[in-house]
């Protein structure tokens, strides 16, 4: 087979037909493409951190079984009833009123007992918050919470008594207006 240097099939540096050939082009274009898309995800790691690094990550995972089976001996030893009422569609902007109720294992109310509301947000921990309960009658507690943010969210109703301390968490949905 003789090529000649005006052949159009010739191997060499000086042959612009290979970025014509439509495989050439897709491959160029998926290396783009994926580097593209690369660098778009690492600019919004950086401009949207959330900050959700657990402070003292490392003692609370150590003692993380302790802490599980004091609050279950507390549970058990006290046999407290909590009730967290939440109403109706959680919007954002808008104030919800929460009952918190906590009776004892007869179903009298817990007296002399102080309750805490705390919303966490799983993906933005900027906008987490807790409020004091109100006592409105022995063992009913409310608390009004306007959500700045649509999205999932985690509420923590705290009892707390002398030494003894319980929490019931719930996870809500809070919608849009």
């Amino acid at each position: 087979m003789n090529m000649t240097a005006t052949s159009p099939k010739r191997l060499s540096q000086d042959n612009k037909q290979a970025f014509r050939n439509p495989w050439v082009i897709g491959l160029i274009a998926g290396i783009v493409l994926v580097v593209g898309v690369n660098a778009a995800f690492i600019v919004t790691a950086i401009m949207t951190n959330p900050g959700l690094v657990e402070e003292n990550y490392y003692e609370k995972g150590r003692d993380r079984e302790q802490n599980f089976k004091s609050k279950l001996d507390a549970r058990n030893r006290l046999g407290w009833q909590m009730k967290l009422d939440m109403g109706n569609d959680t919007i954002v902007g808008r104030p919800t009123t929460y009952h918190f109720s906590v009776v004892d294992q007869v179903g009298l109310p817990v007296r002399g007992a102080t309750a805490l509301l705390k919303a966490y947000r799983p993906s933005d921990a900027s906008a987490d918050f807790e409020l004091a309960m109100d006592e409105i009658a022995p063992g009913l507690y409310v608390a009004k919470a306007a959500f700045p943010l649509k999205g999932i969210w985690e509420l923590t109703a705290q009892v707390k008594q002398g030494e003894d301390s319980l929490e019931l968490i719930r996870r809500i949905n809070v919608l849009a207006q």
